[in-house]
């Protein structure tokens, strides 16, 4: 898995951007049939998935970082329940289009922050609070060792035995 130093390069981070660009220009039309705080709460939720994304990226501990992660799933299945509410609106029919995309681009934000909750759950790291050189050491030699066993296989002949106990 890459690791990224700044939450503007995750992928997730820019996913959830497209979810606010979306529902701000979904939302810029002001379409009929919907409420002023409706609407309101429909920016606010899009806005909190990026923003807790980004939240949690700077926090200093896994354990953080998780629980901002799940209040952006939590966000972004806000997001996706309050469009799934405007899909219900007879006013509102000629922008099921638009409203679907809404709900897919929220929809996969949710998913990329499943998976990474879901690494991050499984990994030994606590956070950078409590990464000292030792541990810094000792993650790097276990990166080098899985590149080089890497290389090493992507080098060797088809046929060998080593290649079949090691797909890639």
């Amino acid at each position: 898995m890459p690791t990224y130093e700044r939450f503007e390069h995750l992928p997730v981070w820019q996913q959830a951007a497209k979810l606010y660009e979306a529902v701000d220009a979904f939302l810029g039309k002001t379409p009929l049939g919907m409420s002023r705080s409706f609407a309101d709460q429909l920016e606010r939720a899009a806005l909190s998935v990026s923003n807790n994304i980004a939240e949690g990226f700077e926090r200093g501990t896994t354990n953080e970082l998780l629980m901002f992660i799940y209040i952006a799933r939590g966000s972004a299945g806000e997001t996706r329940s309050m469009c799934c509410l405007l899909e219900r609106k007879p006013l509102l029919s000629d922008l099921k289009s638009e409203i679907s995309n809404l709900k897919l681009l929220a929809e996969s934000c949710s998913r990329q922050l499943r998976g990474w909750a879901a690494h991050l759950q499984n990994s030994d790291i606590a956070g950078p609070r409590h990464l000292n050189d030792a541990v810094r050491q000792h993650l790097d030699t276990h990166r080098r060792a899985d590149d080089f066993q890497k290389h090493l296989l992507t080098n060797l002949p088809p046929d060998h035995p080593l290649r079949k106990e090691h797909p890639r």
